[in-house]
């Protein structure tokens, strides 16, 4: 399955995660674990691609994250769980629509290096505005905060989001992706 992602986001302070997290009052978080993945000689992030393998309690997904003009193309490859934990543990992907995407892009290789795990506590819900998702991410010995907002028109979601943030009390601090996050503290670990 293919989609366009557009997605704002905002990090946040513990505080500001904590007065948010009320209004996920009745939302069942759900946890993930997000497997990067690249070449050796990191090819993926060269080109500003994307690859994971998430993990929920009994399913997995590979997902590839291509930038456009607007937001990413986002291509997601369900996995069983089993087979997830096997494709992370020999380093391989699954033949399939990532597989295929990747060769469309000229990045053909059988080698693929696991980066690490970030793990993250998601609490998710629809509203007025958008998909929203209030996430406390753990990585090597960092443990972040971050508001998410899924939507469909870029700029109609950027005044909705800072209205939001301005209603909610929430200062805005530029949030790069959680694999350039989990990148960066590998480099500084």
């Amino acid at each position: 399955m293919k989609h366009l992602e557009i997605e704002l986001k905002t990090l946040l302070k513990k505080d500001e995660y904590d007065r948010l997290k009320d209004k996920f009052t009745g939302v069942t978080p759900i946890l993930q674990k997000n497997y990067y993945i690249d070449t050796p000689d990191f090819e993926l992030r060269e080109k500003k691609v994307a690859m994971r393998i998430r993990t929920f309690e009994d399913w997995a997904e590979l997902t590839l994250k291509v930038p456009q003009s607007v937001g990413n193309m986002e291509y997601n490859q369900k996995l069983q769980l089993k087979d997830a934990e096997n494709y992370l543990a020999k380093e391989e992907l699954p033949q399939g629509l990532v597989l295929d995407e990747l060769v469309k892009h000229c990045i053909q290789t059988s080698e693929w290096l696991v980066l690490g795990c970030l793990t993250t506590l998601r609490y998710e819900m629809q509203t007025s505005i958008g998909l929203m998702a209030l996430d406390e991410s753990q990585y090597f010995d960092i443990t972040d905060y971050e508001l998410e907002l899924e939507v469909e028109n870029q700029e109609q979601g950027k005044q909705d989001f800072q209205q939001f943030l301005e209603e909610n009390q929430i200062s805005y601090q530029k949030a790069p992706s959680k694999l350039v996050r989990f990148v960066k503290s590998i480099k500084n670990s």
